[in-house]
């Protein structure tokens, strides 16, 4: 159907892809576990919505812009490593009022829609994440397909589903495992920083990439 072929692969593929661990992951895992599973899920569906645009620009070909001009690429590129390096940077240097551990162990509380646009650009502003959709998903498309654009979309879309179903249990069991596990004060704050230090990590690797 409309050219798409190994389709059980694609979703196995797409689900592992998705498993790996990177800067959506730890975003819906740190908020879920300072806020409950509905910041986590916030933020997932902001981070559903990036991939959704990354989808479309790829399949109307804006992405090619990315993968064939070096300065569109810098520019996405240095603004997207900006962003994780400033997120690593407040969850790393946060400090609680007075003595509270608790508080400096968590970042800042933030609105349903914060969290969806926090999500939206951790995602958005990640040239990678375009260069990707145009890398992976065509291998799964026949280049006899009638309307490749539509089969692009199509497997985009499955690809985000599944993607939302992982993100949205990441959500859930990281709250819950927060909520029985209960670690100390201290360990919730080494724990926060850790995190943003992951952060920092994934910000520098951005910015060093080559195209």
């Amino acid at each position: 159907m409309l050219g798409i072929h190994d389709l059980p692969l694609f979703i196995a593929s797409g689900l592992l892809l998705n498993i790996a661990p990177g800067p959506d992951s730890l975003l819906i895992m740190s908020r879920s576990a300072s806020q409950g599973w509905r910041a986590g899920s916030a933020a997932a569906l902001g981070i559903g919505a990036g991939t959704l645009i990354h989808v479309a620009a790829a399949a109307l070909g804006l992405s090619a812009l990315l993968a064939t001009s070096a300065t569109a690429f810098s520019v996405v590129k240095y603004i997207g490593a900006a962003y994780l390096l400033y997120i690593g940077a407040s969850m790393l240097l946060k400090r609680g009022a007075g003595n509270d551990a608790a508080e400096m162990a968590a970042p800042a509380p933030a609105s349903q829609r914060q969290l969806f646009l926090q999500g939206l650009m951790t995602n958005l502003l990640n040239p990678k994440v375009a260069l990707f959709f145009l890398a992976f998903v065509p291998q799964f498309i026949s280049p006899e397909a009638p309307n490749k654009p539509l089969a692009f979309i199509v497997l985009g879309a499955i690809f985000d589903f599944n993607g939302m179903l992982w993100c949205h249990f990441l959500a859930v069991s990281t709250a819950l495992a927060s909520t029985r596990l209960r670690p100390s004060a201290r360990l919730a704050a080494w724990l926060n920083r850790a995190i943003g230090a992951l952060f920092l990590s994934f910000g520098l690797k951005l910015a060093l990439a080559e195209r």
